[in-house]
């Protein structure tokens, strides 16, 4: 199977994501591994302590994506 080059590669090699479903749920799935997600009816996650998420496109309104690597930049505070 091709790699399709997931846009959440750019945001490092694993991320938190917040998956927003039809009718208000919503689930957080910490330490995806961006270099395995398989797209298809069924995206397919894996997680870096080995889990696999299937999450069915058609029940999903959004997905926020976080990644856990850590910033060079340091937080301004005020």
């Amino acid at each position: 199977m091709p790699d399709l080059q997931s846009s959440i590669k750019k945001k490092g090699s694993h991320v938190t994501q917040i998956i927003h479903f039809v009718g208000g749920e919503k689930r957080t799935f910490e330490g995806v591994v961006t270099n395995v997600v398989k797209q298809g009816q069924f995206t397919k996650l894996t997680t870096i302590d080995g889990r696999m998420v299937l999450v069915n496109d058609k029940n999903v309104l959004c997905i926020e994506v976080f990644s856990e690597e850590q910033q060079d930049n340091p937080v301004n505070t005020l």
